[in-house]
């Protein structure tokens, strides 16, 4: 049986982007034949969660409705460099449990993190979707490989707009940011273009 995953950010007791998340399983159950989903706010309560501070909420499903919670103190991460990935049958469509082959891209590369590109095109981190900075408008790519909670959010809000990010033109933005459900747009580190090791005309990327 698939096992899914949904990570939540809890902060001093508030759950956040509940309701993206929520449609997120509901489409996943729906995508598979089940009428049927789980409800992320009554599984919250039910773990009376009452610790201030950072949290990241981890929920494990299946399509039978077993469930496994972890309540996660969360840091955001720095990332010293990041490396261009070539992939083009990575499919991750749906939030798998299961990140066998993102390990396996992770290993092979020289860098801390990776950025997956698919059919010459900018997609996600290992763990994030992406914003690209050119002149003072953010840009995410059109060629997600999976549509973040954040990303819908900072969407709707007005506050990023959609781009093609390709290997072509991706020098002809100047700084980027990771976006999840933890990470959000405002408090994350912003990177320079440059920490990616093998922007093109660098050298050659690495082709899984």
């Amino acid at each position: 049986m698939s096992q899914f995953i949904e990570s939540i950010k809890v902060e001093d007791q508030e759950i956040f982007l509940l309701e993206l998340h929520q449609k997120r399983v509901n489409q996943t159950f729906s995508n598979f034949g089940k009428e049927d989903s789980i409800d992320l706010s009554k599984i919250y309560k039910n773990l009376q969660h009452d610790e201030d501070g950072l949290f990241k909420l981890r929920v494990s499903y299946d399509l039978d409705k077993r469930i496994r919670t972890q309540m996660i103190p969360y840091a955001i991460p720095e990332i010293h460099d990041f490396q261009l990935v070539e992939n083009n049958s990575f499919d991750y469509s749906f939030k798998f449990e299961d990140r066998k082959e993102l390990d396996k891209m992770k290993m092979k590369s020289k860098a801390e993190e990776i950025i997956i590109v698919k059919n010459n095109h900018i997609t996600d981190t290992s763990f994030s979707n992406l914003l690209f900075l050119k002149g003072k408008e953010w840009f995410t790519p059109t060629t997600y490989l999976l549509n973040g909670v954040q990303r819908q959010q900072l969407l709707k809000q007005k506050k990023i707009k959609e781009a093609e990010i390709t290997l072509q033109n991706i020098k002809q933005f100047s700084h980027f940011q990771l976006i999840n459900a933890l990470n959000d747009f405002d408090d994350m580190f912003i990177y320079p273009i440059d920490r990616i090791i093998n922007l093109p005309g660098n050298e050659e990327y690495l082709d899984l």
